[in-house]
């Protein structure tokens, strides 16, 4: 008797399970075109209107400052084919997460998933929704700077806007990346096709004499390359969602193949409309080149630059939240960080408790607001992972050789980059050591203790404080654990 209720019950749960349209997970929502517009949404954003200053005033000179540009992207080409590799290898959400934990063990993993959910995405995401507040309320400030409050405020406000979008939906963050794609390549395309027209005049006097000045000196390199590859950090994001790309053998490397260099053409051709309409000594004294440019050439419809930069911004800091939310989620998936982190929406299907508390570290981080010493937090962190995820793939090589690989770059590709990431960490420090350095080093290796006694010994008193915490917030939130997919 017992057996055939049993039976039955199972039959049941079957049934209903049948009925429904889609299991509580992490949905394939996201296409090639989709994948496309989140590598080319996240790397142009603030960057390239900020970035072409900090380059220059590192190299002095015309040829090499478009060089250094065109060397980062070629460098973002590289990395993202190895990652590649590694996300078709290991076709798991979060990143360098997974990947750090296949080649190196937990440790490394969780120090990466704490050093990124304390450091590197919230700071990136801050500075990117500062940049879109200056630009954003610089019109209704015309000739002085707008004020610090109202700066902060605007960029609270577009931070709780992107995260409550992206916790709502999967596909109102995927169309609203779309969009706001779509916007900036506007403005990318303005400045691009006015340069060239300007360059078809024969304005092409800033470009005589190119390389004279050049600074030769491994620390003025290393930071010029330092401000060029914050311009294209975003490389990496689509691998943050392979869980969520349709056909990922094909689309991630093809969205790589074709982002990545559309980028870095976009760059080095907007730097090359720059330097038509200024010389390198007026675009050093520009406080926003983009708008420097519009006022220069666009003049009157030169309004379209900031409101457009806005509109790039904006796009940079959604496709920000909506890959990082997902580091959060993966990271609680595995245990390393509170259980309701990774839980899934039942309405929605997003994992919006992971992406509700990455906005609020955010916010925390525009509170002081020093835009420098979050870049540089950011670079120095960001590298010292993208070089030991790499590391990892060469490790994997040879320990985990029994792995399917669909993408296999050759072996040179990954110890090159490795080896400019260990460049691009030390020699900032050994050309202009800074405190922030020390303490991000400090702040990293501090996930240590919390590993220890919260993740690995799993002391009781946690566990008794964790486990009310999880049942409220999930009642409150209307969340639940993944259903695992069936085979």
């Amino acid at each position: 008797m017992e057996e055939t209720s049993l039976r039955k019950r199972r039959e049941d749960q079957q049934s209903i399970k049948s009925n429904e349209p889609k299991t509580t997970s992490l949905q394939k929502e996201v296409g090639l075109l989709s994948g496309i517009c989140i590598i080319v949404g996240t790397i142009i954003g603030s960057g390239i209107f900020v970035s072409p200053k900090s380059v220059l005033s590192n190299t002095e000179a015309v040829g090499p400052c478009l060089i250094v540009w065109a060397a980062c992207g070629i460098l973002a080409t590289l990395g993202a084919l190895c990652y590649a590799e590694l996300g078709t290898m290991i076709t798991k959400s979060g990143g360098e997460y997974p990947y750090l934990m296949e080649a190196f063990g937990p440790i490394p993993a969780y120090l990466f998933s704490w050093t990124s959910l304390f450091i590197t995405k919230p700071s990136s995401f801050a500075i990117i929704c500062l940049s879109f507040s200056e630009y954003a309320s610089a019109p209704f400030y015309s000739g002085c700077k707008p004020p610090t409050a109202v700066v902060k405020c605007l960029a609270a406000a577009a931070i709780l806007l992107i995260t409550t979008v992206n916790a709502l939906s999967v596909r109102l963050g995927s169309y609203v990346q779309n969009v706001f794609t779509a916007a900036k390549l506007v403005i990318v395309a303005i400045i691009i096709i006015s340069g060239l027209v300007l360059l078809a005049q024969g304005n092409t006097k800033n470009f005589e004499n190119s390389f004279e000045g050049t600074k030769t000196s491994v620390g003025a390199i290393s930071l010029a390359l330092y401000n060029g590859l914050w311009a294209y950090d975003g490389w990496n994001q689509l691998n943050y969602i392979t869980e969520e790309l349709r056909n990922p053998f094909r689309n991630l490397p093809l969205a790589i193949i074709i982002g990545i260099p559309l980028v870095t053409g976009c760059y080095v051709l907007m730097n090359v409309s720059y330097f038509t309409a200024m010389t390198a000594t007026e675009l050093l004294q520009s406080q926003a080149v983009a708008v420097t440019f519009g006022d220069r050439v666009l003049y009157p419809a030169s309004w379209v630059v900031p409101l457009f930069v806005a509109f790039s911004t904006i796009g940079a800091a959604n496709g920000t939240c909506f890959t990082a939310g997902r580091l959060v989620y993966v990271a609680g998936r595995e245990g390393h960080m509170l259980q309701v982190l990774s839980y899934i929406s039942v309405k929605r299907l997003t994992p919006a408790p992971a992406i509700i508390f990455y906005g609020f570290i955010t916010i925390i981080y525009i509170i002081p607001g020093d835009i420098n010493s979050l870049v540089n937090y950011f670079s120095f962190a960001s590298w010292l992972f993208y070089g030991l995820t790499i590391l990892g793939l060469i490790v994997m090589r040879f320990t985990r050789k029994e792995l399917e690989r669909p993408i296999k770059v050759p072996i040179f590709i990954p110890i090159l980059v490795t080896l400019i990431s260990v460049f691009l960490v030390l020699a900032p420090i050994i050309s202009e050591p800074a405190l922030e350095y020390l303490y991000c080093a400090l702040f990293i290796l501090s996930g240590m203790i919390f590993y220890f006694v919260f993740v690995h010994y799993k002391f009781g008193w946690a566990q008794k404080i964790s486990k009310p915490v999880t049942m409220h917030l999930q009642m409150l939130m209307e969340v639940v654990p993944p259903e695992e997919e069936s085979e």
